[in-house]
């Protein structure tokens, strides 16, 4: 009887550090897993840097010719508005003095079409 007591307490005993061993590759598979993820996330946010990085140098470089563009046509605009302001004040006296002079000197004329009714 004692060998079949120590043989099913060995068998036990085996069943128990195969468990346990099942268990410490559980826990050891779990924390290489979220190592692995932890790796992951660190290779990501890597990798976000450095597009991120490119990306803001791709804009600064894009915005920067942007900037000269409207810096350029807002100079060209205002060369522009001044032209029409100087030619608007070289034109007016000479412009109303034409208008003022076709208003005011009336020549009554009869009309082509117009027929005596005599």
């Amino acid at each position: 009887m004692t060998s079949q007591s120590q043989g099913i307490h060995q068998l036990l005993q085996a069943e128990k550090r195969a468990k346990d061993k099942l268990e410490e590759a559980k826990k050891r598979k779990v924390k290489r897993i979220k190592q692995a993820k932890d790796e992951a996330m660190v290779e990501i946010d890597q990798y976000r840097m450095q597009r991120d990085k490119e990306f803001r140098m791709k804009q600064s470089k894009i915005m920067g010719s942007q900037s000269n563009l409207s810096e350029e046509i807002e100079e060209q605009t205002l060369e522009k508005i001044k032209e029409l302001h100087g030619s608007y004040n070289k034109c007016m006296d000479s412009v109303l003095t034409q208008v003022l002079n076709m208003v005011c000197d009336v020549k009554p004329e009869i009309h082509m079409n117009y027929r005596a009714t005599n």
